[in-house]
């Protein structure tokens, strides 16, 4: 079997027009096989600069390699079954700012130079208040980048050189906002110049993003067929769902432009505001991830294809997002049903074995973020509770009792949200249970105690699950 390298795959050299902080699977698997296609099918034509954001990383593996691997992808597409196989020619390599800061900050003289992506975990986007200076490599990624900012300020400034758009792919609301927010602290802690700050507002422009594909990564369990079938040792090959997502959020800015996507059967949005996608996102796909776990689960359902494939989990999963989440939300009908539609088809997917209960993770705050919204708005918009969603809420508060019909159920969460409930599930009065539940302020923000009807629902529900007579 062939090594993977330029000196066995003839690929092209082209200018690098992107800086990338990151080199793990939602980078490879998402934004490269994007400028890949970018490259194939518009006058883009340009590769990806890899940096790597912690001191260990994958740089040796990919730079063995030469940038190249593949993408494979697996899942439903059109409710057909579908497998196919990219090889990535847009990534250069990996530079480790760790053993040489002085390369990592040349980087940022590069002429052609356009865009700045990032995706360094959702606690990536922080301040670190080690981070004295610039004099030696800052600790935190927002650091990182005002450091290299700051250096093609002082060596690029008044040579006409081309803006830079920086797009984030952490997941955080805003994050666009809030990598600029840190910078500019920086900029300031580090007492620069106010022209830098000038120079930034001027030539850099920040995007706030929604990001959407579903990448389990490294394919272990059947990489020999993969490397069989494509000819290649590939130690980096790259499993991903055909579903992607990219949505832009571009205020004074011509990205479009600079970012072709007519023709590509890409899935960008450029948009002036993400938050009806990021809603519609959060409510469907992981409102609806959240509120099926504790049914599903105590349920004897495993995974959610498994889910999708049963007749009483699909019902109440359809009614759930059909009949009481998209009735909430503010994007046209069609677009909302071809979205769920499409969320539904990804969970059926037979190549990925997605476990209910690692989905239960923290699940207190996440109904918090994603269900309870859409009980608030349905309420406020029908003058009715959403019957499955409460009933979802019901499922839940027993599923944190911690054990169902004689089993232990394997709780994820804070410690204190899980010695809570234990605590409170030992009185032996259902409402009490139900009222110190709902007003517990740390769990919810707000004592929903107040919230008309959902006590008395709830107990009802309840009653009906602990006594098996939901059905």
């Amino acid at each position: 079997m062939k090594q993977l390298n330029r000196n066995t795959v003839s690929v092209q050299k082209r200018p690098i027009k992107v800086l990338q902080f990151g080199e793990g699977n939602f980078l490879r698997g998402f934004v490269d096989w994007i400028f890949d296609i970018l490259n194939e099918k518009t006058d883009f034509n340009g590769d990806i600069q890899i940096v790597q954001p912690i001191e260990n990383g994958m740089e040796m593996l990919i730079n063995q390699q030469e940038g190249l691997y593949h993408v494979l992808l697996e899942g439903l597409l059109d409710h057909k079954k579908t497998q196919k196989t990219r090889l990535i020619t847009s990534v250069r390599g990996v530079l480790n700012p760790y053993k040489d800061y002085k390369a990592f900050l040349k980087l940022g003289k590069n002429p052609d130079l356009e865009f700045i992506i990032s995706n360094t975990t959702e606690s990536g986007i922080a301040l670190d208040e080690r981070d004295k200076d610039f004099n030696t490599l800052p600790n935190s990624f927002p650091g990182k980048l005002t450091a290299l900012l700051f250096y093609r300020f002082l060596h690029l400034k008044g040579d006409n050189i081309k803006p830079i758009t920086i797009i984030p792919c952490e997941l955080i609301d805003r994050n666009g906002d809030k990598l600029k927010e840190n910078i500019l602290r920086y900029a300031w802690i580090w007492r620069l110049p106010d022209g830098f700050k000038i120079w930034l507002d001027k030539n850099v422009s920040f995007c706030n993003t929604l990001v959407d594909r579903i990448v389990p990564g490294f394919p272990r369990d059947t990489i020999k067929t993969v490397q069989k079938n494509i000819g290649y040792e590939d130690h980096l090959v790259v499993k991903a769902e055909p579903f992607h997502l990219w949505v832009i959020e571009t205020p004074n800015d011509n990205i479009h432009q600079k970012l072709p996507i007519e023709g590509t059967g890409l899935n960008i949005k450029y948009v002036t505001d993400k938050t009806p996608y990021r809603t519609r996102k959060v409510r469907i796909l992981n409102g609806a991830h959240t509120a099926l776990v504790p049914f599903g689960y105590l349920n004897g359902i495993r995974f959610v294809r498994e889910a999708v494939e049963n007749e009483l989990t699909i019902s109440f999963l359809h009614q759930i997002i059909f009949d009481e989440i998209i009735p909430t939300l503010d994007l046209p009908k069609e677009e909302l049903e071809y979205f769920a539609e499409a969320v539904i088809e990804r969970f059926k997917n037979p190549f990925i074995d997605h476990l209910l209960i690692s989905i239960a993770l923290n699940s207190i705050s996440k109904f918090k973020v994603r269900v309870l919204p859409t009980i608030l708005s349905y309420l406020e918009r029908k003058g009715k509770l959403p019957e499955k969603l409460v009933q979802s809420f019901a499922w839940l508060l027993v599923f944190y009792r911690g054990y169902y019909d004689d089993k232990t159920i394997p709780l994820k969460d804070d410690q204190s949200v899980i010695s809570f409930f234990q605590e409170i599930w030992k009185n032996e009065d259902l409402d009490t249970i139900i009222e110190k539940i709902l007003e517990n302020t740390m769990l919810w923000d707000t004592n929903l105690n107040k919230v008309p009807l959902l006590h008395a629902t709830l107990s009802h529900e309840i009653k009906n699950i602990l006594l098996k007579t939901v059905f």
